[in-house]
């Protein structure tokens, strides 16, 4: 019998979740969106466009399962991914956790570091969200998302690595990391299989954005999941060049990680806030960045660098499933 994976609507057997895109995000907000004025958050008029996008990449790419990556700090709405799957017949997976240190909002949990016991109420807070769900709504997280800065794992960003281990080994529900400019996977896997989470249950995510082959092994090496899950930028915010992270993907196929190599985007059908005024060069960066690219050109440029097309469609279905599934 398959492994049961949370989903906002329910429990879904992780053998059926289909083509997944495990690492976007319906809606993101860094902390201070609730303050726009000139856009603020309409439920309905949202609802509409989340919906569409999703409908079209379930009928264009038959689309079944998607992972929101999105933490607690960053406008994460379980209610609100509830209604677009149920109206899109997509599953959502939601995340609990929040981000990393430097563009989250550390300010109430580092008051608690101060002025209580952080490390008890963090692991409190994921593990309810898991087991209960979240807040009063009743809707469960099915992941637990962690986040570390970029060239260093802050003191802060620790107590997330070391609740989100603990509540994974105890309820065994898996793990996705947010890793910044490619950095610290490694050490995100080490951290956390030494505090007690298994190997196979995390995905260390943005590998993409890694420019460090070895570093890539090391992580790989460690018996983790890798996540190349921000496909579709290009230049933008430093992000290396499509082609070197096809190379990359091929690379790790080559040295036997194909089958732990998922793909996704990490991208955002709703910014919260006002809008994002792009530069001409933003938007030529970006270009790609939307909920079909993985499909509709990613996997037959890796076919056409050499990997059989049994191999890259495994990286949207059976990978996901067995990472889950494990």
């Amino acid at each position: 019998m398959s492994k049961m994976i949370q989903t906002v609507t329910g429990p879904v057997p992780a053998d059926r979740l289909g083509r997944c895109l495990s690492h976007q995000h319906v809606l993101f907000g860094y902390p201070g969106w609730e303050g726009a004025v000139l856009a603020p958050f309409q439920w309905e008029q949202t609802m509409d466009k989340c919906v569409s996008v999703l409908n079209d990449a379930k009928e264009r790419c038959r689309l079944q399962t998607v992972v929101d990556a999105t933490p607690a700090d960053c406008g994460r709405k379980v209610d609100f991914l509830k209604e677009v799957s149920e109206k899109s017949g997509v599953n959502i997976v939601a995340s609990s956790g929040y981000y990393y240190e430097g563009e989250g909002a550390p300010a109430y949990f580092k008051f608690r570091m101060a002025y209580g016991n952080a490390k008890e109420e963090i692991y409190r807070m994921m593990l309810k969200e898991v087991t209960e769900g979240v807040g009063d709504t009743g809707i469960k997280t099915g992941v637990l998302k962690v986040a570390t800065g970029a060239n260093q794992i802050t003191e802060y960003e620790d107590l997330f690595l070391q609740a989100a281990a603990r509540v994974s080994a105890e309820t065994d529900v898996h793990i996705i990391t947010h890793t910044q400019n490619g950095t610290m996977g490694s050490e995100q896997a080490r951290r956390l299989t030494e505090y007690g989470a298994k190997a196979d249950h995390i995905m260390i995510g943005h590998l993409d954005n890694c420019t460090d082959m070895d570093e890539l092994l090391k992580i790989m090496e460690q018996g983790v999941y890798g996540g190349f899950d921000r496909l579709g930028i290009q230049g933008f915010t430093g992000a290396l060049p499509e082609s070197r992270r096809l190379a990359e993907i091929v690379g790790l196929a080559g040295s036997g990680y194909a089958d732990r190599l998922i793909l996704s985007h990490d991208s955002i059908i709703r910014m919260l806030g006002d809008p994002w005024v792009y530069s001409e060069q933003d938007a030529k960066d970006l270009a790609n960045w939307n909920w079909t690219h993985v499909f509709e050109d990613i996997l037959p440029a890796l076919i056409k660098m050499g990997l059989s097309p049994e191999t890259v469609e495994h990286m949207v279905t059976t990978n996901p499933q067995n990472f889950f599934g494990a």
